[in-house]
């Protein structure tokens, strides 16, 4: 189910789980192995995995890596260490909603077991995060088909930050339907924006489309809107970390520009996203929490000091892009077109 045979983002050992560890991406194609859910948070904090439906998968099996490795005695015991690594997990990134989307349902699955034996609540919630893997990859396919009629033949597209294979158990989000379409015969190009300041599209979007033979040009953020004057861009694709029941999404810093930007130029702005990544708890982007990283990731590139010690920094790594904005939200449950509150109600 994998999009590609040479790499994988994130796989369940028994004992451990593995990443691709994509701070290192696109010079060194290294995994780590991570052998207790504190170095899953870990790994989840630092970036080493990341995308809103892979940290989501990450938590899953964060969780059940816990458990597996529990000596508790009896099931109060593992209840309690369980709630231990459900606030653990769920602090490590603010923002991406799938993250709690994922270790809610492992809670109502725990809680579904509490009559069980700990062996067998254990193996249980292994399988559920099994489940939420194979489920994610699935949707993304399923994006992918119903996204794909918007990437026309010829067509020159804009994507932003990464949301493949990488960002996702597999197949992307965003990328997804760029792969769908692609995968169907369509001739078209990407554009991929570098994406200050993790440089996401830079080091991986880049490397996935090159892996699968799409092609594509690489370009500085601030380049955009002198290709969309031009008439160099007809679609604008993007992921979210969360979506308002009111359609307000947030991604990656730098999103609402790239919307304000294809709204003045009447280019369509695609958001790709599945439904566990709408929060219905949230009526507006204005209660979306947003994550604020060290200063280090945009003073420091790849290991080189870019920036002086005695500056302030600012560093948000999500903003909100308002409903308006949006031509589409393209889900594995169908496409909200012009989207608001009645018609994502209606969907979800």
């Amino acid at each position: 189910m994998e999009p590609s045979n040479t790499f994988f983002t994130i796989a369940w050992r028994g004992d451990c789980v593995e990443m691709l560890d994509q701070r290192k991406l696109p010079l060194e194609e290294s995994y780590v192995k991570l052998y207790s859910a504190q170095e899953v948070a870990g790994a989840i904090s630092d970036m080493v995995i990341r995308g809103a439906p892979a940290i989501g998968v990450a938590a899953a099996m964060g969780i059940a890596l816990g458990l597996k490795q529990s000596q508790a005695k009896d099931i109060e015991q593992l209840e309690k260490e369980f709630l231990n690594l459900y606030e653990l997990l769920l602090y490590t990134r603010p923002t991406a909603v799938n993250l709690r989307w994922a270790l809610d349902r492992m809670k109502l699955k725990f809680k579904s077991l509490s009559n069980r034996s700990v062996a067998s609540v254990s193996a249980q919630m292994e399988r559920e995060a099994m489940a939420v893997y194979q489920e994610d990859v699935e949707i993304n396919r399923k994006m992918g088909q119903q996204g794909k009629k918007f990437i026309l033949e010829g067509a020159q597209v804009l994507t932003y930050c990464n949301t493949g294979a990488l960002a996702t158990a597999g197949y992307g989000t965003a990328l997804g339907v760029i792969r769908a379409a692609f995968e169907e015969g369509k001739s078209f190009e990407v554009f991929v924006s570098e994406t200050r300041p993790y440089l996401q599209g830079l080091r991986l979007t880049s490397w996935e489309l090159h892996k699968e033979g799409i092609p594509q040009t690489v370009i500085t953020d601030n380049m955009a809107a002198s290709l969309m004057a031009q008439k160099k861009i007809d679609a604008i694709f993007v992921g979210a970390d969360r979506i308002a029941r009111n359609g307000d999404t947030a991604n990656k810093i730098g999103t609402y520009a790239l919307a304000v930007l294809g709204h003045f130029h009447k280019i369509p702005f695609y958001v790709v996203a599945p439904t566990s990544t709408i929060d219905q708890a949230c009526s507006s982007g204005q209660h979306i929490p947003i994550e604020e990283r060290r200063r280090e990731e945009i003073m420091v590139i790849q290991g080189h000091k870019m920036g002086l010690d005695d500056v302030a920094v600012y560093n948000p790594s999500f903003d909100v892009t308002p409903a308006q904005l949006i031509s589409a939200i393209v889900t594995e449950k169908g496409v909200v077109e012009k989207p608001d509150e009645e018609k994502i109600a209606k969907l979800m």
